[in-house]
C-alpha cells in the first residue's frame, strides 16, 4: 500500500487515534501546484491533517473543509477531504516564500502569518456544521490542536511534518492526530502528555523509515494499543465538466448575460487540480437558459408556500 491511515485506540479506548504516511499525496500535490519548499510543507501538512479528519467522518459522503486565513505572503490554504481517504488542496499564493527561519526549518509560521482556522463538516444535514479558531502559530500541527481544545473541547495533540529535498520534491509527509476521550483518567492524561514529550518529529521518525504504525505504537504501547483500521489515502480531486457547468449555473444571469455579450469562449481552471474546462458563447447561453429556468421555478416554489 502506498500513503495510508491507520486508526486505533488505546487505554481501555479513552484515547482514540490516527496516523498517515502522505509523502506520494503531498508530492503530487506539489506537483500540480508548482509549490516552493516552504508551500509545499504548509500544504502537505493541512492535506496530511485533513485526510485524517475526514476519516473521522461516518457518512461516506459527508465531506470535511479546512481553511486557512492569513495575514502572511502565503494568502491562505484550502484543504477538502472525505471518509474514504480522498484529500485535496491548494493553496492561495503557490509561490510565496520565506528565509529558512531560526531553528534551520521552513518557515510555514511566516508564510501563514496572523489569522483564522475554519473547519466545516458537511453531514448532508440542513446545515453544516462550521468552527473557526483563531491562529496561534501558523504552523498548523499547533493550531489544530488549540481548535480541537478549544472549539471542540477534545484535547488533542497533533504532529505533522513534512520533509522537502534539494530540488524541491517530498521526502517524506505525514502526521498523527491523538485525542483523549472524556473518560480518559487523569493518570492516563499525565502517561500520554510524557509519551508525546519523548518522540521525535514527524518528519525524523518517517526519516528512520517508520510507518504510521510505528508512530502509533512509540506514543501508545505503554498504554495498549487497539488497531481499529486501516484505508488508503490518496490526492483526489472530483471536478469534471458538469460541476464547473453547474457552478457557472449559480452566478447572477447578469454575470452571464455580460459573459455572453463579450462574444468569447471562457476557461475555467480548477483551483484543487488545475484542470481547465472550456465553454464556448453557445453553452454560456444554454447555462443561463437552464440557470433562468431554475430561478423561475423557485419563484413559483415560494409563492406556492405563502399562498
Amino acid at each position: 500500500m502506498s500513503d495510508y491511515i491507520v486508526t486505533a485506540t488505546s487505554a481501555q479506548a479513552s484515547i482514540r487515534a490516527f496516523a498517515i504516511d502522505a509523502t506520494e499525496l503531498v508530492e503530487k500535490a506539489r506537483t500540480l501546484h508548482d509549490t516552493t519548499p516552504v508551500m509545499t510543507a504548509a500544504l502537505g501538512r493541512l492535506l496530511a491533517a485533513g485526510a485524517m479528519m475526514g476519516s473521522m467522518m461516518k457518512g461516506k459522503d459527508d465531506v470535511l473543509t479546512l481553511q486557512i486565513s492569513g495575514d502572511g505572503p502565503a494568502g491562505g490554504l484550502t484543504v477538502t477531504a472525505n471518509s474514504r481517504g480522498e484529500v485535496k488542496g491548494y493553496a492561495v499564493n503557490p509561490e510565496a516564500d520565506r528565509p529558512i527561519n531560526a531553528k534551520g526549518k521552513l518557515d510555514v509560521g511566516g508564510a501563514i502569518g496572523n489569522g483564522t482556522l475554519t473547519v466545516i463538516r458537511d453531514m448532508g444535514l440542513k446545515e453544516p456544521y462550521n468552527g473557526i479558531c483563531n491562529l496561534i502559530s501558523g504552523e498548523i500541527a499547533e493550531d489544530l490542536a488549540y481548535y480541537f481544545n478549544v472549539s471542540e473541547q477534545t484535547p488533542s495533540a497533533v504532529g505533522l511534518g513534512v520533509r522537502v529535498k534539494a530540488d524541491g520534491s517530498v521526502e517524506n509527509a505525514g502526521g498523527f492526530i491523538v485525542q483523549l476521550m472524556p473518560d480518559a483518567s487523569e493518570a492516563t492524561v499525565s502517561q500520554l502528555e510524557a509519551q508525546i514529550e519523548k518522540i521525535d518529529s514527524i518528519t525524523a521518525m518517517l526519516e528512520k523509515g517508520m510507518t504510521p504504525e510505528n508512530i502509533l505504537e512509540a506514543i501508545l504501547e505503554p498504554m495498549g494499543i487497539e488497531w481499529t483500521g486501516k484505508l488508503p489515502a490518496a490526492f483526489v480531486c472530483d471536478c469534471s465538466e458538469d460541476r464547473v457547468s453547474r457552478a457557472l449555473s449559480a452566478i447572477s444571469l447578469k454575470e452571464l448575460d455580460a459573459m455572453i455579450a463579450d462574444g468569447e469562449p471562457i476557461e475555467v481552471r480548477c483551483h484543487f487540480c488545475g484542470k481547465a474546462y472550456a465553454f464556448s458563447v453557445e453553452d454560456l447561453k444554454k447555462i443561463r437558459e437552464e440557470a433562468a429556468g431554475q430561478k423561475i421555478k423557485k419563484i413559483q416554489v415560494h409563492d406556492g408556500l405563502n399562498q
